[in-house]
């Protein structure tokens, strides 16, 4: 049975804790995400506000999340597993599926007839990157060579030099970071805008 001491002893050590957790729950809940959010704004604006990219004062994507192209005239982005459709940042992740699973398979095998059918006379490899999902499902860039692949269909679909196509290509490669991580890319919203600028 409790006495009042015991009580009291109970109420003095959890007043402290309690008080505690609400400090932080302000502090690191509120205070802090809306400092480093201010501090983002002033600073990084346009990061801060999604990479957002507009054509006629409306905004038409984001250059950190990937779209669905499937047009002939446009570079196709990698394959996005989110659900229930493509590239949705809500639900951003992989499928999961193994490498001996059928319906990676499917999936794949499915991107390859496209990709083929696209651009029957192209009898290149394909890059793996065109034919799977990121573990993200929203990479918004593909590789190099993943663009370089393309550019004789989007050349001929649009009425260009294929020379001028991979000149835009190689204008809208990013190269590693710092000159040491990752590997070169091509942003597929961008370049497609870049095409689409073209006279």
């Amino acid at each position: 049975m409790n006495t009042p001491r015991t009580r009291n002893e109970i109420t003095a050590a959890l007043r402290p804790a309690l008080l505690m957790l609400l400090v932080m729950t302000v502090l690191t809940g509120i205070v802090y995400p809306l400092v480093v959010t201010g501090i983002a704004q002033l600073v990084f604006p346009r990061q801060a506000a999604g990479s957002l990219v507009s054509r006629g004062g409306q905004a038409i994507g984001s250059t950190l999340i990937g779209q669905s192209f499937t047009n002939s005239r446009y570079f196709w982005s990698r394959l996005s597993a989110t659900t229930p459709q493509p590239y949705n940042g809500t639900a951003s992740g992989g499928s999961n599926l193994g490498p001996l699973n059928p319906a990676l398979l499917d999936a794949v095998k499915a991107r390859l007839a496209a990709l083929r059918a696209a651009d029957p006379g192209n009898s290149s490899l394909v890059p793996v990157d065109l034919v799977t999902a990121s573990a993200s499902g929203l990479d918004p860039d593909i590789s190099v060579a993943a663009a370089r692949y393309q550019a004789a269909r989007v050349a001929r679909a649009r009425g260009l030099p294929t020379a001028r196509v991979q000149a835009l290509i190689a204008a809208h490669t990013a190269g590693r970071l710092l000159g040491l991580l990752g590997e070169p890319r091509v942003n597929v919203l961008e370049l497609n805008l870049a095409l689409d600028a073209l006279k």
